[in-house]
C-alpha cells in the first residue's frame, strides 16, 4: 500500500503541495499580523525635490530676486577652457 501511495504522491506532487504551502502561508501571515499588531502607517514626509523648493523659497524670501548679477559680471570669473590653455594669445 505504501509504495502504491508513494507513487500517486509523486505524480501528484504540485497537486498536493500547492494546498499544503498555502494553507502554511496563510496562517504564517495572519500569526504574523496577530504578533505584530496592525501596523502604523508612517508619516508622509517631503520629497528631495518639495524640501529644495521649501528650501529656496525660505532663501529668497528676505531679498530682492528682480536684484542679479549681469552675464558680463559672471563671465569675468569663468575658468578658459582646457583645451585653450595651451594656445597663444593673439595680441
Amino acid at each position: 500500500m505504501w509504495p502504491v501511495l508513494w507513487a500517486a504522491l509523486r505524480t501528484y506532487a504540485p497537486y498536493v503541495t500547492f494546498p499544503v504551502a498555502l494553507v502554511v502561508g496563510t496562517v504564517g501571515y495572519q500569526l504574523e499580523w496577530f504578533i505584530r499588531g496592525t501596523p502604523q502607517h508612517p508619516k508622509e514626509e517631503l520629497s528631495i525635490l518639495e524640501k529644495r523648493e521649501e528650501r529656496t523659497l525660505q532663501e529668497g524670501a528676505g531679498r530682492d530676486l528682480t536684484q542679479v548679477t549681469s552675464l558680463k559680471e559672471k563671465s569675468e570669473f569663468t575658468p578658459k577652457a582646457v583645451l585653450n590653455r595651451n594656445r597663444q594669445e593673439k595680441s
